[in-house]
């Protein structure tokens, strides 16, 4: 029986291996490749292919490591033998090498050999390890700050729709599951200020020159960025820009002080934005502070929703706080509130899932409520499903609330002994319907075992007819046993 992928299937879909998250980096600063899983070229096939030597001692290149002696002979045979049984392997493995190499031109080497690979070979035995591959490199240029991987890693993030659950014909009428609540879209990064952004300005060259300072000396710097940032005029917004994406590469004690400073009181908004953005970038107590003090004072949605952003990437315990502290705050736009339940639920923990299980109660706001649910199904863990279940059981609680609380613990831990066993204490059609679906939906031999029985032996017509539309849904022998049971019996 096919479950519905619904929830972890939605944020590891969309995330595409999650490119808002910090990515994990080597002690040489390139991209952590142990993701990596099959770092090993095939074997020589084609002993009379004039390139069997080259690829032979590429191959060895590989596996001894020398990842720049494996890119340029791989390339060697492509560019002498282009049309050898080894060029489309060659094409992959190159960019392989480039990808562990790992600087921003090797990196965008690696992109145009996975290109070639498509345009020349799009039957190759490589090319399911090379789309994985191209998504690795462009997420590392984008989290570099690459305009174009950016752009690349946001068109995948959007084009991802989740599962539809199925729609079952008019008569007999299936239950229908509940819509699973939308995860919120992290902020989108703000992209480095590109210095053409100002070509043709008065501060063309002297964007140049602050660049070069910034490379040159970062203390001889910062006091001069400081007097850049403290213009209010708006002819120096582009320069601003600039001087707040300077400030956040220095590795300087203070600079949360000055990008605080910046956050609050700068006349551009995008300034605002990207002081705020890179605020969660610096990972220490003092940014926790000053993005906790923006959530406080701050009156504008887009930098509180970009603040609730950059501290969910903090993982210390003050950062973890401050989000349970705005979630609780009544007087907060409901939108915002949902994005901190979102994020505190992605950090999971005892601490932050007793909060939710206790906010879950305080909260007037059906719809926080629904996100509650939905967070502590993707939390995970027995607590979180025997809660779940709880509050499906709990009269006085709202039915659409209690049919979401059958959904999501079905879709999370929730053992099928509990959820069989929850049938019979469950009042009226309504909810029975529901845990008929969520029957449906598991794997276990006990779930097949409950609908046979509904089918058979329910009181309620039309709870036998929606046990026998989902036992029809089944591949196991016992559903097609039953059905047949069902229809020859006298």
């Amino acid at each position: 029986m096919s479950r519905i992928p619904f929830g972890v299937a939605l944020m590891t879909a969309m995330g595409l291996g999650g490119w808002w998250q910090p990515v994990a980096r080597t002690e040489a600063g390139g991209p952590d490749t142990t993701v990596v899983a099959d770092s090993i070229p095939r074997a020589p096939w084609l002993r009379a292919d004039p390139a069997d030597s080259l690829y032979r001692a590429a191959r060895e290149a590989l596996n001894r490591r020398d990842y720049g002696r494996a890119a340029d002979l791989f390339d060697q045979v492509t560019a002498k033998y282009p049309t050898s049984g080894y060029a489309a392997d060659a094409l992959y493995w190159r960019a392989f090498a480039l990808y562990r190499l790992g600087s921003t031109p090797q990196l965008k080497e690696g992109l145009d050999a996975l290109a070639a690979q498509h345009r020349r070979f799009p039957q190759a035995a490589t090319r399911g390890d090379a789309a994985a591959l191209e998504q690795r490199i462009q997420g590392e240029l984008a989290r570099r700050g690459d305009p174009d991987a950016r752009a690349y890693i946001e068109a995948a993030a959007r084009s991802v729709v989740p599962p539809t659950p199925p729609v079952p014909p008019s008569r007999p009428t299936a239950a229908t599951p509940p819509t699973p609540p939308t995860p919120p879209m992290p902020p989108t990064p703000p992209v480095p200020p590109d210095d053409r952004d100002c070509e043709g300005s008065e501060d063309d060259t002297k964007i140049a020159a602050l660049s070069a300072l910034q490379q040159m000396d970062d203390a001889r710097a910062r006091p001069i960025l400081q007097k850049v940032l403290a213009k209010r005029d708006a002819g120096s917004a582009c320069l601003r820009r600039k001087a707040v994406f300077l400030i956040a590469q220095q590795d300087l004690a203070g600079n949360e002080d000055i990008l605080l400073e910046t956050a609050r009181n700068d006349p551009d908004h995008e300034v605002r934005e990207q002081a705020v953005f890179w605020l969660s970038q610096v990972g220490t107590d003092k940014a926790v502070t000053a993005l906790d003090s923006i959530l406080r004072t701050s009156k504008d949605r887009s930098l509180q929703e970009k603040a609730v952003f950059a501290l969910s990437q903090h993982e210390s315990a003050r950062a973890q706080q401050a989000l349970r502290s705005y979630a609780e705050r009544a007087e907060l736009p409901e939108e915002v509130r949902e994005k901190v339940i979102f994020w505190i639920g992605q950090q999971g923990g005892k601490e932050n899932d007793a909060f939710l299980r206790g906010l879950y109660q305080r909260l007037k706001e059906t719809d926080l409520r629904e996100k509650v649910l939905f967070s502590l199904s993707q939390s995970g863990g027995q607590d979180n499903s025997r809660w779940l279940l709880g509050v499906a059981k709990d009269g006085t609680q709202p039915i659409e609330l209690r049919k979401k609380a059958l959904f999501w613990a079905g879709q999370s831990d929730a053992s099928i002994a509990d959820l069989t066993a929850l049938y019979a204490s469950m009042p009226g059609r309504e909810l029975r319907e529901q845990l008929i679906f969520v029957y449906s939906q598991r794997d276990e031999a006990p779930a097949v075992d409950k609908l046979i029985d509904i089918a058979q032996h329910d009181p309620d017509t039309e709870l036998r007819k929606k046990a026998l539309f989902w036992l029809g849904q089944s591949d196991d022998p016992r559903a097609a046993k039953a059905l047949q049971d069902v229809i020859e019996q006298p």
